[in-house]
């Protein structure tokens, strides 16, 4: 039975795409497509991959830019219809809203604060509070603005899903099997099944599935099955 996993398909090969698909899709709910995918193979291969296995779509293009634009841009997109098209809540709530409107199928999903950003580097930037306040008022603005799901760091979810209510999906990225180390760019971070209990709808896992990749698709069919019964308990 499929968990509330959203595998992250970073490969600029499509056949390999295809391939962890294949393998992971009894145990994996949405499968995210990435700027590097979507680069490479456009909204052909977008489609291509929804045909073939008829899976969702977390289409992770982290739009940002003027209201304008990004209503051009999610329109763009409208015919492939994935489930979720991510834009960056920090755009404004003009920017979020256009987005909303101009694709009302599509679930315009709210990136809060990079889960690769430490409390450091969001200062170095700028912002004036801590990620978790950051995160809450960029969660609540983008909801206000129509957005029917947000993405955030696990260590912000409760405070999230306290100030949103039980409506908003969101999605949590920053997730890592339990004994895992890191070697990667997540600095806030958490296990799924931890994550779901603070009130993640979804978690995004990438390299612990398709790390096993290297041992065959036996493998990573195993790496997906044991997440997903950690999450499941």
């Amino acid at each position: 039975m499929s968990a509330p996993i959203i595998l992250a398909v970073d490969t600029r090969d499509l056949d390999i795409a295809k391939r962890w698909i294949d393998a992971t899709r009894d145990y994996v709910s949405v499968y995210k497509l990435g700027l590097e995918f979507f680069l490479t193979f456009g909204s052909s291969g977008v489609s291509e991959i929804k045909s073939q296995f008829d899976v969702d779509i977390f289409l992770d293009l982290k739009l940002h830019d003027i209201p304008n634009t990004v209503a051009s841009a999610a329109h763009a997109i409208s015919d492939i219809s994935p489930r979720f098209l991510t834009v960056h809540a920090s755009g404004g709530q003009a920017m979020v809203k256009a987005a909303v409107e101009a694709v009302p199928h599509i679930d315009i999903t709210a990136v809060t604060i990079l889960t690769s950003l430490s409390e450091d580097d969001l200062f170095q930037i700028g912002y004036a509070n801590p990620a978790l306040e950051s995160a809450v008022s960029l969660a609540d603005l983008a909801v206000k603005a129509g957005a029917r799901a947000l993405v955030s760091s696990p260590l912000e979810i409760s405070a999230i899903r306290n100030a949103v209510g039980p409506t908003p999906t969101i999605i949590t990225p920053g997730v890592r099997p339990a004994g895992k180390s890191g070697g990667d760019d997540q600095v806030r971070t958490m296990t799924p099944s931890a994550a779901i209990t603070a009130g993640a709808n979804y978690v995004v896992i990438g390299r612990p599935i398709t790390g096993a990749w290297v041992d065959g698709a036996a493998a990573m069919k195993e790496a997906a099955a044991q997440i997903a019964r950690d999450i499941q308990g």
